[in-house]
């Protein structure tokens, strides 16, 4: 039995995270509650989303703010594929994730040549661009959308009316494939090359790093997952369009969980989701329509107190007390 604390840390990761997946797949026993099961729904689906957008902007510090393209982009390839060819969603999430990871290999091509706010600027840019051409495409529905017929239960089709246990049971499965994904890389070879370049480029070149190429293929996993997350989410809702799939708060709604909760951690996105997406669904329910932008005011307060206080993130912040405790 091997003594070394960073192999007993990684284990232990494995069994908090399996003891958490076990806990969450229990919450439907005791929350019958419609309301109650959509919040946790889009609280799974965002832990997931986060966790994705983490691997570019966490690890590799490329920070993006343009992530709802990949996501419009999954949730539009699926969304196709189903009302045009009759493609299961099944084959048209995966497929719509492959779209987005050549979409970000050729965004990256480009961008990754520029540094710090330049490349935030030229993500939104490039989103926005791709929202005004769905905006306008009317193949893909244009302005009005694409409207997804549900006429029964179907896990063939993957569609439900009457519960929404089945959306709740993938959006884990997602959230827990992102997290383990994630876990995986952690220690691999591309991680320390991700981190050699967020810390220092030059540095990492000059030692035989291939920064270019390793933020290439963060920037492909990052889209192929949060594309993913954008298929469900359209059959989760069965209606897009590109204001629905592709508006800015969707990259805003990726971001800053893992912001709240530690860039670059591996439970940061999961914490920082916990908290942020119910705090936002809450928020709207109980404002309405008078509270209309007080979810994003709540954001700010929050990601300004966890900037001033600590910067590190909720996760960052517990680690490095821990840190601090252990002889």
């Amino acid at each position: 039995m091997t003594s070394d604390p960073h192999i007993k840390a990684r284990r232990e990761n494995i069994f908090v995270a399996i003891g958490v997946v076990f806990v969450v797949a229990c919450l439907p026993l005791f929350v019958t509650d419609v309301y109650v099961q959509n919040v946790l729904v889009l609280t799974l689906m965002y832990a997931a989303l986060s966790q994705s957008w983490n691997i570019l902007s966490g690890f590799c510090g490329q920070i993006s703010l343009g992530h709802a393209l990949y996501f419009g982009t999954g949730a539009y390839v699926t969304e196709l594929l189903f009302t045009k060819f009759g493609v299961a969603p099944w084959f048209g999430m995966p497929a719509g994730g492959l779209v987005a990871a050549v979409i970000a290999a050729a965004v990256g091509y480009p961008c990754f040549r520029l540094k710090g706010h330049y490349f935030v600027i030229a993500t939104i840019v490039i989103a926005e661009a791709g929202y005004l051409l769905m905006l306008n495409w009317d193949y893909a529905g244009a302005a009005q959308g694409i409207d997804i017929p549900v006429r029964a239960d179907s896990w063939a089709k993957f569609q439900f009316l009457r519960s929404k246990l089945p959306y709740f049971y993938f959006a884990l499965g997602f959230a827990f494939v992102a997290w383990l994904v994630t876990y995986m890389i952690e220690e691999s070879r591309w991680s320390y090359w991700w981190r050699a370049a967020k810390d220092n480029a030059d540095a990492a070149e000059s030692l035989g790093v291939d920064v270019f190429r390793s933020k290439m293929a963060a920037a492909a996993l990052s889209a192929f997952l949060t594309a993913v997350g954008g298929g469900f989410y359209a059959q989760f809702v069965s209606y897009i369009d590109p204001e629905s799939v592709m508006g800015f708060q969707f990259s805003l709604l990726m971001a800053l969980p893992a912001v709240l909760g530690g860039l670059g951690t591996l439970w940061g996105p999961a914490v920082g989701a916990g908290i942020l997406i119910p705090l936002t669904e809450l928020t709207r329910s109980f404002a309405g329509g008078s509270g209309k932008g007080l979810d994003l005011i709540i954001y700010g307060l929050l990601v300004m107190g966890i900037a001033l206080g600590r910067p590190e993130g909720i996760v960052g912040a517990v680690t490095k007390r821990a840190r601090k405790g252990r002889p």
